[in-house]
């Protein structure tokens, strides 16, 4: 009965999650990267559980307790204590400390991609012992994964600020490790409890031993099966070292008290962020900044399709006051290529309201050099990789400012081939005025 209760309970559970996966969604008002592969996971995992509903598979009640659904829904659980969640399970490469190439899956990107989120769901005892170098063949401890996410982080800035690593663990994690975390700038959520050492003579340990093969264990740990596993083996290694030790010899060890909670620690309301003052203006962006659309002339129809659509997403969506406003308060630069396409391309389409308000921009921004950084010019080129977009996107990269773009082509094939540019992407508009005069008016 224990083991049908448990399992309607997971089964609940499993539902609940892809619903409230959902939801996550809506709150952001878009779609999050890696929605459909949480999903895919969540019912992966429902599915076993209704086979084992059907009697198609049998397994213990202990193992219901340890399924993947306890990370799954920490993870979900993370998003939804969030703001601007950008992807979930969102797999990261970066080079190891060995040279090799590594892969590294952050349970939860928020913040605009400035929050990293580790979602932990193993209890605290089975963690703790893991890091004392006590868990299975194998086992990577907290802290190990905690260097990892460090070393990728650094790999991985944004806005040329690294990541800001939270673990999260919603079964507790031991006060030594909680403050080891903390030491290495890794922020801590949920319950942190404390640890008790205990010293034990070799005639305890025998009665403790006794105990154990008769079967009979501490109340509060029955069904645990992650702590139980651990201290079971925890409690076979120290056998072994009685049979080497003298029977006057004191065994010490520490153990996880989960009943004694030292802190609880909610999410970080709000997460620090060096906001990046320098903006780069790619092409695109000069381009829809000065176009008619984008100053109110977009009640047209065109005779070129593609003009018509932008006219009508400007209607439903303007362009201009999210330019200005990321622009605002910051400096601005251009390099040499962006400008002198810019003006090649006005001088051939522009209008005469367009050319002024190009000048007026212009005047606004520092002018500088191509200058591309030297991890741009290891960049392979391609159809949606060319000369141009390296200068432009090259140079900002260089200037550690944010490049604002509507060239999404570019900034998804550099960062297939291993590049991520910290970028301001927009709709694009491009230069109409000369064009109106042959347009129907809506």
């Amino acid at each position: 009965m224990a083991t049908y209760n448990t399992l309607q309970d997971r089964i609940r559970v499993a539902k609940e999650l892809l619903e409230r996966v959902d939801k996550i969604c809506s709150r952001q008002g878009r779609e999050v990267e890696g929605r459909a592969k949480l999903c895919s996971k969540l019912r992966a995992e429902l599915k076993f559980l209704q086979k084992v509903e059907a009697g198609k598979v049998v397994i213990k009640e202990s193992h219901l307790q340890s399924t993947n659904l306890t990370h799954l829904r920490a993870i979900v659980e993370s998003a939804e204590n969030l703001e601007n969640v950008v992807s979930v399970l969102h797999v990261f490469a970066y080079e190891g400390h060995d040279g090799q190439k590594q892969t590294l899956v952050v349970d939860v990107v928020a913040n605009g991609g400035h929050t990293w989120v580790k979602a932990i769901g193993r209890k605290a005892e089975a963690l703790h012992n893991i890091w004392q170098g006590r868990g299975q063949y194998g086992d990577k401890s907290v802290i190990r994964q905690a260097e990892d996410f460090l070393e990728a982080s650094r790999q991985q800035p944004v806005q040329y600020s690294n990541p800001h690593i939270i673990f999260a663990f919603y079964n507790g994690v031991s006060s030594p490790m909680a403050d080891k975390l903390k030491e290495m700038g890794i922020s801590v959520r949920g319950d942190i409890v404390a640890v008790n050492t205990i010293i034990e003579g070799g005639e305890e340990e025998e009665d403790e031993d006794s105990e154990d093969k008769h079967g009979c264990v501490e109340e509060d740990q029955e069904g645990e099966n992650e702590a139980l596993v651990e201290e079971e083996d925890d409690d076979d290694d120290d056998d072994d070292d009685d049979d080497d030790d003298s029977d006057d010899t004191d065994l010490t060890h520490t153990r996880v008290d989960r009943d004694t909670i030292v802190a609880s620690l909610a999410f970080p309301t709000e997460v620090k962020v060096d906001v990046c003052n320098r903006v780069n203006l790619d092409i695109t962006t000069l381009i829809t900044y000065v176009s008619s659309l984008s100053h109110g002339n977009c009640h047209f129809t065109f005779k070129e399709v593609v003009l018509t659509e932008q006219a009508a997403q400007e209607r439903q969506e303007k362009v201009l006051p999210q330019l200005e406003e990321f622009m605002k308060g910051k400096e601005l630069f251009a390099c040499h290529s962006a400008v002198e396409d810019f003006r090649v391309i006005l001088d051939t389409l522009g209008g005469l309201g367009e050319k002024s308000r190009a000048e007026e921009l212009l005047a606004r921004l520092k002018v500088v050099p191509d200058q591309p950084s030297e991890r741009t010019q290891r960049l392979v080129m391609s159809s949606k990789v060319n000369r141009r977009s390296l200068m432009i996107f090259g140079t900002g990269d260089t200037l550690r400012a944010i490049t604002m773009t509507a060239n999404s082509g570019f900034v998804r094939s550099a960062a297939n081939q291993g590049v991520r540019y910290s970028v301001f992407i927009h709709q694009p508009r491009a230069l109409t005025e000369g064009k109106e005069w042959r347009a129907t008016p809506i």
